[in-house]
């Protein structure tokens, strides 16, 4: 629709912009969804204490609520670099698409499709173990 105004926008800030539109939808409800798994004792008490809105959502509310998000953004940002390869349908050159072309310019596709998928799994696995440390450092009971 953009370009019937006369504004025209490069491949890479257009995938850009379009899996950061669609995965913030989903921290959104991440972040929705933990902040209504606390209980309704939390505000109330910090409310009575007459702290004020600012303190209770930076202080109390945030805090307990991303102990409980941690892991899920975790899985949410390893699956936004996995569909990161999605990019190549409007012409980004990507990783994946990179392996393509080594492989149509030597008609051998086994090996660098194999190394693609290596560094997918070396990322994917990396990034992984840090949520992992951040769970851990999050944990409740600390």
């Amino acid at each position: 629709m953009l370009p019937t105004w006369g504004l025209t926008i490069s491949a890479l800030p257009t995938g850009i912009f379009g899996l950061g539109l669609f995965y913030s939808a989903y921290a959104a409800e991440i972040f929705r969804a933990g902040i209504e798994d606390l209980p309704a004792g939390q505000w109330e008490a910090a409310l009575t204490l007459g702290l004020p809105v600012r303190r209770v959502w930076l202080g109390i509310i945030l805090p307990q609520a991303i102990r409980s998000v941690v892991p899920i953004l975790g899985n949410v940002i390893i699956s936004m670099f996995k569909q990161s390869s999605l990019l190549s349908t409007i012409t980004v050159f990507e990783l994946l698409a990179a392996g393509l072309n080594i492989g149509s310019v030597n008609y051998r596709y086994v090996e660098p499709l194999t190394l693609v998928g290596a560094f997918y799994f070396a990322i994917s696995f990396l990034s992984a173990r840090i949520v992992r440390s951040l769970e851990a450092k999050h944990a409740f009971g600390d």
